[in-house]
């Protein structure tokens, strides 16, 4: 028997904070002992080929206010452009990392290899870049969006390239502040508005 449809109210939307953290860094809440090892700690192992770099970076609200309870997770290429799984990658890249922001400052860290030109189905090559999923309260829907590195040639990437309005490039862009470290900050709405993925 078929239930009538009107029956059936839709519910609210929810956003995915505060509890997201309990559920996916238990550690980060004070839980910790749940898992003998939570995934994503790092996205890479000791040995990891390449250079190692830390990102470190904000997510802003619409005043400019950091989020203290963001989550995000990044997805990434080894050093030489390849991903886990595929032929020849190098195995101390697990290629993907869960992390938040301090509590205190909103500030996030991302440690990790400075990934390669990835290898295009069209047969070009991507800028190296890093691919981020963010959460936090008032999230109803998690964003994506890439992290690019301002040393590189990033001129005939194709997603940037699809990018009309050509100043918003920029909020893709991690700034260099030295060796092997960078800032990127992810505004959700205002001037300076990150550059979102539809994936």
């Amino acid at each position: 028997m078929v239930q009538k449809l009107d029956m059936l109210q839709e519910t609210p939307s929810q956003t995915a904070g505060p509890y997201v953290h309990i559920g996916l860094m238990p550690s980060y809440t004070g839980n910790g002992g749940i898992y003998d090892e939570e995934i994503g700690v790092s996205p890479i192992a000791a040995g990891a080929r390449g250079e190692i770099i830390e990102i470190v970076g904000s997510v802003c609200d619409g005043t400019g206010w950091a989020l203290r309870d963001a989550l995000l997770e990044s997805w990434q290429a080894d050093a030489a452009g390849i991903f886990p799984g595929q032929e020849g990658a190098d195995p101390g890249v697990s290629g993907h990392c869960r992390f938040a922001a301090d509590a205190v400052s909103g500030e996030f860290t991302l440690r990790t290899v400075k990934p390669g030109p990835v290898l295009h189905r069209s047969g070009g090559r991507q800028a190296p870049h890093i691919s981020l999923w963010i959460v936090a309260r008032g999230i109803n829907i998690g964003l994506q969006t890439r992290i690019y590195f301002e040393d590189e040639d990033n001129s005939a990437d194709p997603l940037l390239a699809r990018i009309e309005q050509r100043p918003r490039v920029e909020t893709l862009i991690a700034k260099k502040l030295g060796p092997g470290q960078y800032r990127f900050d992810i505004r959700l709405q205002g001037a300076g508005e990150t550059v979102f993925l539809d994936l």
